[in-house]
């Protein structure tokens, strides 16, 4: 981001005396960069510029950019961006602040702003993001005047005005010794001593640097002239102070940190209803990512950066066979289901999947070539690539990194096919027929492994990213779920590479709400028996002095406090309090077998997070008949010593050492759980959970707990080394 100046700036401030010499611009409009030796940021006009200072042309430093965003207030940038937008704007023209000469535009090239994710065209006033498409222009403006308390900039029409009157009349007039911090002199029984008439409104000027703007509406001069008949001043009654210059000196050193760790933030379904949705949704994540590391990363020099994935639209897929083939009955829920639920149907056909996939993998790959170009020393540095997806782009981005086909289970399936086909009876002929098919594909078989080598010996396959993902957050994924239909089964080894090498991804993170319907645990795919084993409660924004989640050691499911036709007052009851944020009581697992079948009853019935589970939850279903089941289900040495074992049994002494095996816990906790809300609703929760995390101070903290977790280790041993 940093490295993506189109500009050179040089420190500046040779030869020059006093603070804010080098700052002043020279009347013949010239552009000093000798801000850049300014040690911090500084307020005007508090010791920003020598007393009994003159009246001359704004320097480049006085003057602020703002830009407009969704038709809100305007908002300044940051002293480096408005510096080296400033200097591109003299450039236009002919020097000494004047206006743009016509014909010029193309002469300055964009300069890069917001920490490299937008670009202001100058000559036509308007700034655009580089890394994804927006129909709307972000509009920008020079401000040199200033309205009193908000420090909103005139329009630019009336400031460009104001401020040309002002230097014709005042230019080279001293200014009043007025720069300690004292409250502001009324201007009450002062005359005017110099007046501008506007198109709407007027400017009075009672000295130098006392300027009030009047409204000329007829509703303003009657409220006027009242209250001036009341013994209230003219400036006092309506007007509005006016300052010239920023109340905040543009510097060089006021500028974003380095970008060290890239996050793409990836869509499921849904986008082609709303297509700047992910755009939004990862503003709001960089957003309260931003208000996180002011609060606890602040010792760290760099940032990470949040890249909205948007990968749907501009995909035609069936084109408009599905919309033609929908009924007109209830339209406004079909189109909506076609824009949404639509994009899982798409993903489990053959002939669109490949599409799919495709798509996210170019763009995944175009973001990042694009913003290497910019930035050539992030991979110099070591920067690291993290991808948060959510929903059905978890299933995507998975399949991407590990390169999953469905080929190679109907290689599989067929396979099995023909091993069951060797155990029937079958006549002579058919043997003879079965035997010619099974050495045809054989030879099939070892031509084509041939034929592969081949290829690989000359030219090697690119790999599906051009990165290495460092961390992979899922959010409301049903990734589990597609694994398991796929065949993945627990087995007897707690490391990640199970269902996702480490070296493809250094580590992975499975996000969910309690009541998201969509998410799915990962962690029961690679030991069984951490169903009964609960997700790492995701610790509140508001936390002080949490527990590492290294340090959170595993806590038992209590089946007594979780149902699946719990009341809601139930579940208030089970929240712990967010200002002491708890760890869950972990339970000793010397307890009887009988009571972990109990507590398997959540793991078993995980498809109640489901839209399923929320739909039959209701029918009544005992937990007794459900534990029945389950203790049906088990067979071999466990299943005998949980018929064997009773409720209330006493704890086994051995059974603590043998649970908890060290080759039998995970290297690494994969699925962490949301505190669910004191006061919602369970099933008006499910409706709005699986959208709840873009927005949630908790999920930022989150992110940036793993992604900065080197680099805080890095800060704290410097520290310790420093004292």
């Amino acid at each position: 981001s940093g490295a993506s100046l189109r500009y050179s700036t040089g420190t500046g401030g040779e030869g020059s005396e006093g603070e804010g010499a080098g700052l002043a611009s020279s009347e013949s409009g010239g552009f000093s960069l000798a801000a850049a030796a300014l040690p911090e940021r500084r307020r005007r006009p508090r010791g920003g510029r020598p007393r009994y200072e003159v009246v001359r042309e704004l320097g480049a430093e006085e003057v602020r950019w703002f830009y407009r965003e969704d038709r809100k207030t305007w908002k300044p940038f940051i002293g480096y961006d408005s510096l080296r937008i400033e200097r591109a704007y003299r450039a236009l023209g002919t020097g000494g602040g004047a206006e743009p000469r016509e014909g010029e535009a193309a002469a300055v090239e964009p300069v890069c702003v917001r920490s490299g994710l937008y670009e202001v065209d100058v000559a036509n006033a308007e700034s655009y993001p580089v890394y994804w498409n927006q129909t709307e222009k972000i509009p920008v403006m020079r401000g040199q005047w200033f309205i009193d308390g908000t420090w909103q900039p005139l329009e630019e029409e009336e400031s460009d005005l104001i401020e040309r009157e002002h230097l014709n009349r005042f230019k080279g007039q001293q200014l009043e010794e007025s720069f300690e911090m004292e409250v502001s002199k009324p201007v009450d029984g002062k005359e005017v001593i110099h007046s501008l008439k506007l198109s709407r409104n007027h400017v009075d000027w009672h000295s130098v640097d006392e300027v009030y703007l009047y409204s000329d509406a007829t509703a303003s001069k009657i409220a006027r002239s009242v209250k001036q008949k009341l013994g209230f001043s003219k400036a006092s009654s309506s007007g509005t102070r006016l300052h010239r210059g920023y109340v905040e000196e543009a510097t060089l050193e006021d500028k974003p940190p380095q970008t060290s760790h890239i996050v793409f933030v990836v869509h499921g379904i849904g986008q082609k209803m709303d297509q700047g949705r992910i755009i939004k949704n990862t503003a709001a994540m960089r957003d309260n990512a931003r208000k996180v590391e002011e609060k606890y990363f602040s010792n760290l020099a760099t940032q990470a950066e949040f890249l909205p994935v948007e990968w749907r639209s501009k995909l035609t897929l069936d084109g408009d066979t599905v919309d033609s083939i929908t009924p007109d009955k209830v339209r406004g829920l079909r189109d909506m289901l076609n824009s949404s639920a639509m994009d899982i149907m798409y993903y489990t056909s053959p002939l669109y999947r490949d599409e799919l996939v495709k798509a996210l993998q170019q763009e995944l790959n175009r973001l990042y070539t694009l913003f290497c170009s910019r930035n050539p020393e992030f991979e110099e540095k070591g920067g690291k690539v993290s991808i948060v997806s959510h929903s059905l782009g978890c299933v995507i981005t998975y399949d991407i990194m590990t390169g999953w086909n469905p080929v190679k289970l109907y290689e599989q399936l067929l396979q099995k096919e023909e091993e069951e086909l060797e155990d029937h009876w079958m006549s002579y002929e058919e043997q003879r027929l079965l035997q010619e098919l099974y050495i045809t594909k054989q030879r099939l078989r070892g031509i084509e492994e041939r034929l592969r080598e081949l290829k690989a010996s000359t030219v090697s396959k690119p790999p599906a990213l051009k990165f290495k993902v460092e961390n992979f957050f899922c959010m409301g994924s049903p990734l589990a779920v597609f694994l398991a239909l796929r065949g993945i089964r627990p087995g007897n080894s707690g490391s990640q590479d199970h269902i996702l090498p480490r070296t493809i991804c250094n580590r992975l993170l499975n996000i969910f709400h309690p009541t998201d319907p969509v998410a799915y645990r990962l962690e029961p795919l690679i030991l069984k028996h951490y169903r009964n084993i609960s997700p790492v409660q995701i610790h509140w924004y508001s936390t002080v002095n949490p527990l590492p989640y290294e340090h959170m050691k595993p806590s038992f499911l209590n089946p007594t406090k979780e149902t699946t036709s719990g009341t809601d007052n139930e579940s208030v009851s089970t929240v712990p309090s967010p200002s002491t944020s708890p760890v869950m009581v972990r339970r000793h697992y010397g307890e009887s077998i009988t009571n972990i079948g109990k507590a398997s009853i959540l793991g078993a019935a995980s498809i109640g997070k489901g839209l399923g589970g929320m739909l039959f939850s209701g029918f009544g279903r005992s937990s007794t008949t459900t534990l029945q089941m389950l203790e049906a289900g088990e067979d071999g040495a466990e299943g005998e010593d949980k018929k064997a074992a009773t409720v209330g049994t006493p704890p086994l002494p051995h059974s603590s050492l043998e649970f908890l095996e060290p080759t039998m816990e995970l290297e690494h906790r994969i699925d962490f759980e949301l505190r669910e809300s004191l006061v919602k609703s369970r099933y008006w929760s499910a409706v709005t959970s699986h959208t709840a995390y873009w927005s949630s101070l908790d999920i930022a903290l989150f992110l940036l707990t793993f992604i900065y977790k080197h680099d805080q280790e890095d800060a704290d041993k410097s520290n310790l080394d420093a004292v």
